[in-house]
């Protein structure tokens, strides 16, 4: 009886707080799912020492390539190494440090003394036999001017003697930079308006990321690819899009994957972590480094079949 009477009170109390534009206890801060957000304090403590982690190294590498003038050659770049610092932290601003960084840019005149790199017109009108101020050979001195691969263009600091995979890390940071912003942007809209799909948040998030995520993915990979072809505006789009479908895909069946994971095994309703957590950005961060590494074999191959350039 008492329980009944309890529970009668209890429903008038959720009425008067609903009319008066309060939201019920059990929902506050759900803004379309249902269940009170009860992330472990363990978790979140985690959480914000990652999330702040992550953003410090995202701070270092944009002030690197702001502040420093290291702006690199291709300017999508200067944006997708912070991008993935923000879900890779410590990771990627290793990764940028060693080999994305870029040479500090100038504006001072060369010196005077500075020894100039000879060309090979230079060589040939003398007969293979000009020496340098140290007496060697001007064939020594081209060799020490040239990049790793012989071409006459010294390769920036950054990229001398680049193994594979560091290649392939960067291209994948590219691609996984323009799903991780539009999942961002999604997530939270979807999370602001309250979205769903037959009464599900997730299927709403699943259609919005991918959405959000095809629209920058696209357009960070037509800044990398329309400059290097040559391209216009149509031409450019088109071959992005046909550069960054596939990898994307791969990118986003990692994360929703994961998401899938956290919705109904790690924190099931009526228990869903909201976006306005700590905790669960931080799972979010954990499903942005699986969907990295799905899509590397789509990117190898990718690159393999000329669809993609290298960054």
């Amino acid at each position: 009886m008492l329980a009944a009477v309890s529970a009668l009170i209890g429903g008038i109390a959720i009425r008067t707080l609903l009319a008066a534009g309060v939201s019920a206890p059990c929902e506050v801060g759900t803004w379309g799912r249902a269940g009170q957000v009860m992330a472990p304090v363990w978790l979140t403590v985690v959480a914000w020492l990652y999330l702040s982690a992550c953003f410090c190294c995202a701070g270092i590498i944009a002030y690197d390539i702001a502040f420093n003038r290291r702006r690199q050659s291709m300017g999508v770049m200067n944006f997708v190494f912070p991008i993935t610092a923000l879900y890779f932290g410590p990771f990627a601003l290793a990764l940028y440090w060693r080999w994305g960084r870029a040479a500090a840019s100038t504006t001072m005149a060369p010196m005077p003394m500075s020894r100039p790199a000879v060309s090979p017109a230079v060589v040939a009108s003398a007969g293979g036999g000009m020496q340098t101020h140290g007496g060697q050979n001007a064939d020594h001195e081209m060799a020490a001017a040239a990049g790793p691969d012989g071409t006459d263009e010294p390769a920036p600091p950054g990229e001398r003697a680049r193994p594979w995979w560091v290649t392939m890390a960067i291209e994948v940071s590219h691609c996984g930079s323009g799903c991780t912003l539009g999942d961002v942007i999604s997530e939270f809209a979807i999370f602001g308006l309250g979205l769903t799909i037959a009464g599900v948040t997730l299927g709403a998030e699943y259609v919005g990321d991918y959405i959000f995520a095809l629209v920058f993915g696209i357009i960070f990979q037509f800044f990398a690819i329309a400059p290097m072809r040559g391209l216009g505006l149509k031409d450019g789009l088109i071959a992005a899009a046909k550069a960054d479908v596939i990898s994307l895909t791969a990118f986003e069946i990692g994360l929703f994957g994961w998401m899938a994971i956290m919705a109904f095994v790690l924190f099931p309703a009526p228990h869903h972590l909201m976006p306005s957590s700590a905790a669960y950005w931080l799972l979010m961060q954990a499903g942005m480094i699986i969907g990295y590494l799905t899509s590397w074999p789509a990117n190898v191959w990718l690159i393999k079949r000329g669809i993609k350039v290298p960054m």
